[in-house]
């Protein structure tokens, strides 16, 4: 992500924290990301990487320097070439495990070991939280910056779980390689106190959101962008808009759609067009469960060929259309549980905007920004959620992304991050 004054930024956090570390003579690189995704990993050399994604969801210089002393933990406790040692051990005992008794056996070791391996990634990921607690509070930031960044994440990761997969269940994943949230907080907190009561260490929100301001927010107009219903991909060179409802999100192989807590679905991705295979027969070639043959039409969708057809897998409905452009076949398919006559009107009205994007359409297409605001008398969350450019729920995106609780009231004087184009 191309931000120089920001990348400085980074890198002087950075260069507070290499000599607080226990091993003062490494040198630590950062580089931004361009993606909204909320992540950041180091490299052995030192590379230390941080998504804009991150960048935005942080709210001062002691949380974006806890995220990256703890990652500055993993490179100084070799955690990076422990796990892949760990790794290549599980992976012979289980070849092994095959050779001498059998393949049964062999895939019942390699299971135990992917257990075994989440575990031990589970236990870096505590230390690095320790290390890079210690390491920020030795470099003068406020040791509990580590908890409250973790508290946004937590909350980041619900809103998006409720926004999107509301079904999920909410049982512990014993493969995960990373702790959970709340004990992650807790053992955070906990270190924390044990260096100081809170208030003691810098925590430099006026300079960090100095710096982020204009930051790029969400996805990339350039790899596709959502505004509301409407999904546009200017280097692609389409555009779509799913039916009423209808919450997107753009993931690196599709776009995903969600109704009704997950009663209704979309996607909407791509593969490369066979020459001289027709849609039909390629709607036919066996990646769609229960095609009903029956239902088979062909069309134009947007002065494209396509065809479309409906399907039955199980308990669920679909209507799926496929759309040649270019060198590339699109493939939109809509799910329910019930396909009645409405719900599959809804569908194919849906389906019949694919369209070809004008060059005018693609040169509008415009990032969101995180922009800065200043609080005056009478301004609420609820006034500075209204002017939130984001698909659903504006003031619990407001209170995520300045690490307030419900309730909570604005300082006057005091600056705030909204989302705007």
């Amino acid at each position: 992500y191309s931000a120089p004054g920001l990348r400085r930024f980074v890198n002087d956090i950075l260069a507070k924290l290499a000599p607080a570390s226990d091993t003062p003579s490494q040198v630590y690189k950062a580089t931004l990301l361009n993606t909204p995704i909320v992540n950041a990993f180091a490299l052995p050399t030192g590379n230390i990487y941080v998504t804009r994604g991150l960048l935005a969801l942080a709210n001062d210089s002691s949380e974006l320097a806890a995220v990256m002393a703890h990652e500055i933990g993993h490179v100084t406790a070799r955690h990076q070439t422990l796990r892949a040692e760990e790794e290549k051990r599980a992976a012979v005992i289980s070849q092994a495990a095959t050779i001498v008794q059998s393949r049964q056996k062999g895939e019942e070791v390699q299971q135990t070991s992917k257990v075994s391996i989440a575990t031990f990634s589970r236990q870096q990921e505590a230390d690095a939280d320790q290390i890079g607690v210690r390491v920020i509070s030795r470099a003068g930031f406020d040791a509990y910056g580590a908890a409250r960044f973790l508290a946004s994440l937590g909350r980041s990761t619900a809103m998006r779980a409720a926004l999107l997969a509301p079904r999920t269940s909410g049982k512990p994943d014993i493969l995960a390689t990373h702790p959970a949230t709340p004990e992650r907080i807790a053992l955070v907190t906990a270190a924390a106190r044990q260096i100081g009561a809170p208030g003691f260490g810098a925590t430099d929100r006026a300079a960090y959101l100095g710096a982020i301001d204009g930051i790029a927010y969400g996805d990339d107009p350039a790899e596709g962008f959502i505004r509301g219903p409407r999904f546009t991909h200017p280097r692609l060179g389409f555009g779509f808009t799913a039916p009423e409802g209808f919450l997107l999100d753009n993931s690196a192989k599709a776009v995903l759609g969600y109704k009704g807590g997950g009663e209704q679905l979309l996607r909407l991705d791509s593969v490369r067009a066979n020459n001289g295979q027709t849609l039909e027969a390629y709607l036919a070639s066996g990646w769609v469960d229960g095609l009903m043959q029956s239902s088979v039409e062909s069309l134009e969708i947007g002065g494209l060929p396509a065809v479309t057809a409906t399907a039955r897998a199980g308990e669920w409905n679909f209507r799926i259309a496929v759309v040649k452009l270019d060198n590339d076949i699109y493939r939109i398919m809509y799910a329910v549980r019930a396909l009645t006559e409405e719900v599959d009107r809804r569908f194919r009205d849906s389906m019949m905007t694919f369209h070809r994007t004008a060059p005018e359409e693609a040169a509008r297409a415009r990032a969101l920004k995180i922009a800065i605001v200043t609080a005056g008398e009478g301004d609420t969350p609820t006034a500075f959620a209204a002017r939130m450019v984001v698909p659903d729920r504006p003031l619990e995106h407001f209170l995520l992304l300045n690490g307030l609780e419900s309730g909570a009231k604005l300082t006057v004087g005091q600056r705030y991050k909204i989302v705007v184009e």
